[in-house]
């Protein structure tokens, strides 16, 4: 078989519940549905970390957070590291390698300059004619911030990077800006949540396909292609253009079962984490991290809001991957392309009383929808082993005849993809966080089987055992459940034998976000 073109498309912050019909929460995704009813969806498919840089990091490089180093957001991912990535690897096997979207490989909120072409004070020093190389990828085409927040607008020009002098280039003056800092009717004041008065040919889910496409019909035909395409979406602040904003009237939205906060039967960090107070000394610095890390209780009317919009955005991401999928067809290319639809973590979304996400490893966020198809992908099979999104580079290696280095914990999915009942037993995530973010410094280690999962605290040596087979909603923790000693040590054991080595020493943060 010959090489198939790579097509990547991520979102940011979509959890495993909606991504369409088969999800449950009644997201209408038709076009990721087409893709699911063609390929090969991954069931019980987990993040290698539960917030974006480190998560992409591991998606590019193949390794799990504390082996690639970027253990929290703020960390950059080493240059050298990205140069033993898929984008590096299959770019040396003959491919076009393309990025188009949010990649968040380097830090935004940066404490100074670092250099990086995503850093809010060193984008100015690349020109409106850049386009890379970037960690890997021949060319890139960026949004830096992506989450267009009312009180923090896009970065103007001539910092950002190609969305953002894009964005303020619509319209008269800062048309674009103002027109998406109004809220349109109706106003619950729901947390980081409206209803954009921005067209919908200005928002960031059109200006992804639009590139994408864009990347399509100019590629090398003779050369294969491989693209990450990279919705910033559905990620905070909730605000989608219409008609998308009132495509899911509020009081048909499900809300969760358990939307109250339970602090007290659980272990003493999800307490910490929302009662800490950040340790940064720049106090706009200190305010921005706890707006975008913590969100005070909500009534039923705002969560149906912020759910309500959550679902829009999904929708419209949908609907330019359908326009994606069109052009691929159109082109000829739908029988070559192996083409992944996947995000980077999950989201709260009122599980537990919490919201965005947090050191708190419940399944709304750890758990994430992926589908395949594409060559060689058997159609309409369900995979339930535990699997990792990392596990993607060794699957892009595999399909193009690439290697990634030793060190790399990632494990091509083609054999199950392929209908092969060679099962997997566990998948990893972790994740170490400094002081700045919550005020509280934490090493976190989970690993998830089909039907269990066990997080452990390792500074403190406490921990959390949920049986989610019996306990779906995670409401039990089992972790000094007598009846439940024998399945806890057994996840330790696999916590022990996490593949790879763990670094002995960690770069500093160079930012927040």
């Amino acid at each position: 078989m010959k090489r198939p073109h790579i097509l990547l498309i991520t979102s940011d912050m979509q959890r495993s519940d909606c991504f369409g019909a088969f999800a449950g929460r009644g997201v209408r995704a038709p076009h990721v549905e087409a893709l699911a009813r063609r390929g090969t969806r991954f069931d019980a498919c987990i993040t290698p970390n539960i917030v974006c840089q480190p998560s992409r990091a591991s998606i590019l490089t193949g390794m799990l957070p504390l082996t690639h180093g970027v253990y929290d957001n703020g960390v950059d991912l080493a240059p050298e590291l990205a140069k033993d990535g898929f984008a590096a690897a299959l770019g040396r096997a003959g491919y076009q390698t393309a990025f188009v979207g949010k990649a968040h490989f380097a830090t935004f909120e940066t404490f100074s300059p670092t250099g990086t072409p995503e850093c809010r004070y060193s984008s100015t020093r690349f020109g409106a004619d850049w386009s890379g190389p970037y960690m890997g990828f021949d060319y890139v085409n960026l949004c830096v911030m992506g989450h267009l927040h009312r009180k923090r607008p896009p970065e103007r020009p001539p910092a950002g990077r190609h969305y953002e002098r894009w964005f303020y280039s619509r319209g008269d003056g800062e048309e674009a800006l103002r027109l998406h800092t109004t809220a349109l009717p109706p106003d619950t004041g729901a947390a980081n949540t409206w209803n954009s008065a921005l067209p919908e040919a200005w928002h960031t889910s059109t200006w992804v396909a639009d590139r994408a496409i864009e990347v399509l019909r100019t590629r090398d035909a003779d050369r294969p292609l491989c693209m990450w395409v990279s919705f910033p979406d559905p990620h905070h602040p909730y605000a989608p253009p219409e008609p998308w904003s009132r495509m899911y009237p509020h009081e048909t939205v499900t809300l969760p079962e358990h939307r109250a906060l339970d602090l007290d039967r659980r272990p003493w960090w999800h307490r910490a984490a929302l009662e800490g107070e950040p340790k940064i000394d720049d106090p706009r610095l200190r305010e921005h991290r706890k707006s975008v890390s913590r969100v005070l209780a909500q009534t039923d009317a705002q969560l149906a809001h912020m759910t309500a919009n959550y679902f829009g955005m999904i929708s419209l991401i949908d609907h330019n991957v359908g326009r994606i999928m069109n052009s691929v067809r159109d082109l000829g290319l739908e029988d070559d392309t192996l083409v992944v639809y996947t995000t980077d973590h999950g989201e709260f979304l009122g599980d537990h009383g919490l919201f965005l996400k947090g050191p708190m490893a419940y399944e709304g966020v750890l758990r994430i929808g992926m589908v395949i198809s594409g060559p060689g992908v058997s159609g309409g099979k369900v995979v339930d082993d535990p699997v990792s999104t990392l596990d993607l580079a060794a699957t892009f290696c595999d399909y193009a005849g690439a290697g990634l280095p030793p060190e790399a914990q990632s494990r091509t999915l083609r054999p199950l993809m392929a209908g092969s009942n060679a099962g997997r037993d566990a998948a990893y995530s972790e994740w170490k966080l400094l002081p700045l973010r919550c005020g509280v410094a934490l090493d976190l280690r989970t690993v998830r089987t089909r039907t269990h999962k066990l997080t452990i605290e390792m500074s403190s040596g406490e921990g959390e055992l949920y049986d989610l087979r019996n306990d779906p909603y995670e409401m039990r923790n089992l972790w000094k459940d007598p009846g439940h000693a024998a399945e806890r040590r057994r996840l330790e054991d696999l916590i022990k034998a996490r593949p790879g080595k763990v670094r002995e020493q960690f770069t500093e943060p160079v930012g927040i976000y």
